[in-house]
């Protein structure tokens, strides 16, 4: 994995402050945060697998880093 692609981890703030909106979000319950933060998650990883089945073609070269899947599943 390259340096451009390692995630880069957020700092100590921006994470504590993240977490307190997620919470104030949801209503002061920090379990329907966490709740919802999971579905969230989970949507994304759909979205994901969903974006690696559509061919670029179809996409119309509208999704971010559709070339490379492709590229990569050639070599």
């Amino acid at each position: 994995m390259s340096a451009a692609t390692e995630p880069i981890a957020p700092a100590e703030g921006d994470l504590e402050f993240a977490a307190d909106q997620a919470i104030a979000a949801c209503g002061g319950d920090a379990r329907e945060a966490v709740k919802a933060l999971i579905v969230a998650n989970d949507f994304e990883a759909q979205l994901d697998e969903l974006r690696s089945k559509v061919s670029t073609g179809y996409a119309r070269g509208r999704l971010p880093g559709a070339r490379e899947r492709k590229d990569g599943a050639d070599g």
